[in-house]
């Protein structure tokens, strides 16, 4: 709820890449000038749930967000991802790739690459 991953895709839209990590209360701001300044089609967004499958403790949140993305750009497409398990695998690929442990703490880090790879998996879904 305190910072939120973004990733982008390239143009043909095969391949995700970390970009950035806001703070959650600037992610508005943020979208702002990156749609002044490149215009989409679709957002993917995480969608937090537990083991079983239902909505986590952060879902009503981030629900809450989506809804104000939707109604500020409502020709936006906001496609839904689920998240499970992208934050332990993002920490073990910068792990992998031979961050030190104290940048690997730093959660931006992993909230950035943890966005690629949710992103990275709705484009091998589609």
């Amino acid at each position: 709820m305190k910072r939120t991953g973004i990733a982008e895709s390239d143009a043909m839209q095969i391949m995700a890449f970390p970009l950035l990590t806001v703070f959650t209360e600037e992610l508005m701001g943020f979208l702002h000038s990156r749609m002044l300044e490149e215009p989409c089609e679709e957002l993917v967004v995480g969608q937090p749930t537990r083991w079983d499958g239902s909505d986590s403790q952060v879902a009503d949140f981030i629900n809450g967000i989506c809804q104000k993305i939707q109604s500020t750009w409502p020709d936006l497409r906001i496609i839904r991802v689920d998240e499970r398990f992208t934050s332990s695998l993002a920490s073990d690929a910068l792990f992998r790739g031979g961050m030190k442990k104290s940048k690997r703490q730093e959660k931006g880090a992993v909230d950035k690459v943890a966005a690629a790879l949710i992103l990275e998996n709705y484009l091998a879904q589609r």
